[in-house]
């Protein structure tokens, strides 16, 4: 007869994603993961593997929670530049609230593993493109509606935005003044026309 789980998936997958988040892969040892999810050793790879498998479930929930946020401002059928200003405040607001200046844990990611871990470089990549897409497509709506103009080659803006979102989240490991991420934000902008 299987044994139930007596602890809640989602909520260790979380406390996971909050450890990895803020001590890095390799910052955080198997100890480390079950002192602060709090099940045993054997529960931690029973079900969810070994600590890279927990990892790569760990980005995975994170991008998705962050894809959906975003997803969510881009239905809000909004004029294209207020669903980018939108899109650049939401991600300026979450990591200005964050005290622990985490940054964020997918350009976290990048960073330290992706260099040598191809699992790791696949979800940046997708998640890079994803984001980039996503603003060439809001990008698109404007140029179409008039709202920016067509002179200007929408995929190139689209990067140089989805770029500036991952400088922000680089930013933010070292600062939390408000007035550095409404100047970024303002310009960012500007290159809508």
């Amino acid at each position: 007869m299987a044994r139930t789980k007596e602890f809640d998936e989602n909520e260790v997958l979380n406390k996971a994603i909050d450890l990895f988040w803020l001590k890095g892969y390799n910052g955080t040892s198997m100890q480390d993961l079950v002192d602060g999810l709090g099940i045993s050793r054997s529960s931690l790879y029973d079900t969810y593997g070994d600590k890279h498998a927990l990892f790569i479930k760990a980005l995975q929930t994170y991008q998705c929670a962050a894809s959906d946020k975003i997803s969510q401002i881009v239905a809000s059928n909004l004029p294209a530049k207020e669903t980018i200003k939108q899109i650049l405040e939401f991600v300026s607001n979450e990591l200005l609230s964050d005290h622990s200046r985490k940054g964020c844990f997918m350009v976290n990611a990048e960073v330290e593993n992706a260099p040598h871990d191809s699992e790791v470089k696949q979800m940046v990549c997708r998640n890079d493109q994803q984001m980039e897409d996503t603003f060439y497509q809001v990008i698109k709506k404007g140029q179409d509606s008039g709202e920016i103009d067509h002179a200007q080659d929408g995929r190139a803006i689209a990067r140089s935005i989805a770029n500036t979102v991952k400088g922000m989240q680089v930013t933010a490991k070292s600062t939390s003044e408000k007035a550095v991420f409404d100047d970024i934000v303002r310009l960012a902008l500007l290159m809508l026309g």
